[in-house]
């Protein structure tokens, strides 16, 4: 274990959406393929205590840690990256420092004092900060918001406080920024990229790396501009061009030398960097031998990145399965049994979305209805997998009036919220969260996926399929495949006689890992992949 370690913050300037993430966790792969070992956090300046309660389609996807944390969707983004899993600890929001900091103060461990931004939260912020201190080599943290926002100056704030405790050996700042290509005027222009390190200065901080987002590449002449006029060495000014697929972009900024200007200016062992392994999985995506067209169906799919780790784990299987996975995005609002089978006629498989409340959920039944109907490969999480509880209770168990107390209460509620959940009042963090064992039955499509009887996911739900319903739904074919290890909880439900149909109670897709993938999700583009072929022969 090193005795103390590199800290590495990444910020983000002229506008949102640039990619801090993905760039983050490019950065920590490279040092991580480099022989380094590597963490990466994640500091969040809005006053949610977690984005648990936001609505998917304001924030996009809730990432869920082993350990029950409701993170940012960047948490995924390293996940997938670094092949490690993050935790609670790797994520901080703004509302998490302030709470804690006034919780303190109502206990009285301030008394006669003032409590103030300067130095009780930015305090705070560098003791989260500092969590994994020696016991990582680099410690890369990303630092949410635009520099600018009201709301984030606390954590750049601390992160100036913490560079200059640390040594400027010790610490370094990569500023992300975007040169805007005008193409009446065919022209790139840097004054964005200036104002944006020009405001990063006046808070102190002092950009060693800056990494330019771009569509078009960043000619010498204009490189030598930036470095100029924002105080950079030339070499530290690098293109981040828009790429292909998103696991290319470590090799991108391998190929300009970003790993090795980290590892020179944080004084860091000289190694090699050993890309291979990334260099065939990045091959197969952007060159696969066969395609799928599978339907998503969901109710936020105007903001895709709700789904985040299910698109990825779509690539990762894809990778595997040497398949391009076309993704079609159906809004199950607009689906209905009149329109299901001109919409998904031309699917080779269907994923139906977990997501929480009524909106939408009959568009839902009515794709699960024509995938049953006509043998076409079907996966269900979550609220997937509970509609196609429900479907088959009103369609096939003859129980017409089947339907989850989360939208219809009545003695016909296949699907019931848990006993331990029913007397919790309050929203924030109360949800069955996290990792939880479940036992898969042997003759079963999921024991064939896994290879094993005893398998870890997480969970992010209230509901459960009523054990009441257990018998019928069984006595008419659908098949029990995972249970909790006490056997209460059902945890996966299949239908055998079909060529693929499992619903998950859990999120698979939180552990799908690039180049490894998810056992799940290669299964099912399998199988989609299998019936496309049968459909061309």
């Amino acid at each position: 274990m090193p005795k103390s370690s590199k800290f590495i913050f990444i910020t983000g300037g002229v506008l949102s959406s640039l990619g801090k993430g993905i760039a983050s966790a490019s950065i920590g792969l490279l040092l991580k393929q480099r022989g380094f070992t590597v963490t990466v956090m994640k500091f969040d300046p809005y006053i949610n205590v977690d984005p648990g309660t936001m609505n998917p389609l304001q924030h996009g996807e809730v990432f869920v840690t082993d350990d029950g944390a409701e993170t940012d969707l960047d948490l995924g983004h390293y996940e997938r990256y670094l092949d490690v899993s993050m935790s609670r600890q790797t994520n901080a929001t703004a509302g998490q420092v302030y709470f804690d900091v006034i919780t303190r103060e109502r206990r009285g461990e301030y008394l006669g004092k003032t409590v103030q931004v300067i130095p009780h939260i930015t305090d705070e912020i560098k003791k989260r900060m500092r969590t994994f201190d020696g016991k990582f080599d680099v410690i890369i943290i990303e630092i949410g918001g635009t520099v600018g926002d009201i709301e984030s100056l606390p954590f750049l704030e601390a992160s100036r406080q913490l560079t200059l405790e640390v040594g400027r050996t010790n610490a370094l700042n990569i500023h992300l920024t975007y040169v805007p290509y005008i193409r009446s005027a065919g022209e790139l222009k840097t004054k964005p990229t200036q104002h944006s390190v020009k405001a990063l200065m006046e808070f102190g901080i002092m950009p060693d790396i800056l990494l330019c987002r771009s569509e078009t590449k960043l000619p010498k002449d204009i490189r030598a501009k930036i470095a100029l006029f924002c105080n950079v060495e030339e070499q530290s000014v690098i293109e981040a061009l828009d790429a292909d697929t998103i696991y290319e972009v470590p090799q991108l900024f391998a190929k300009h030398g970003l790993d090795s200007i980290i590892a020179k200016k944080l004084h860091l062992k000289r190694s090699t960097l050993n890309l291979d392994t990334w260099s065939r999985f990045t091959h197969r995506i952007k060159a696969p031998k066969h395609h799928v067209n599978i339907a998503l169906v969901g109710k936020y799919v105007k903001l895709q990145d709700a789904y985040k780790s299910i698109t990825e784990a779509f690539i990762h299987a894809g990778a595997i399965n040497n398949t391009k996975v076309q993704v079609h995005w159906i809004d199950s609002e607009y689906l209905t049994d009149a329109n299901a089978a001109e919409t998904l006629k031309n699917m080779n498989g269907i994923l139906v979305a977990p997501g929480f409340g009524s909106r939408g959920i009959e568009g839902k039944l009515s794709a699960i209805r024509y995938v049953r109907e006509h043998n076409i490969p079907f996966f269900g999480i979550c609220l997937g997998m509970q509609c196609s509880v429900i479907e088959f209770a009103r369609n096939v168990c003859n129980i017409p009036e089947a339907n989850s107390a989360e939208f219809k209460k009545n003695k016909f509620s296949v699907i019931d919220m848990m006993p331990d959940q029913k007397k919790i009042t309050d929203k924030g963090g109360t949800m069955r969260l996290g990792a939880y064992p479940c036992t898969i039955s042997k003759r079963s499509k999921a024991y064939a996926a896994y290879k094993s009887e005893h398998i870890s996911e997480r969970h992010r739900h209230r509901y459960e399929l009523n054990n009441d319903f257990r018998d019928v739904l069984e006595q008419h074919g659908m098949v029990l495949s995972g249970t909790s290890p006490d056997g209460k909880l059902v945890e996966i439900i299949e239908l055998p006689k079909h060529r693929w149909f499992v619903g998950v109670q859990f999120h698979p897709e939180l552990k799908s890992r690039a180049v490894t993938g998810h056992p799940l999700f290669i299964s099912f583009i399998k199988a989609s992949l299998v019936h496309a072929l049968e459909q061309l022969a």
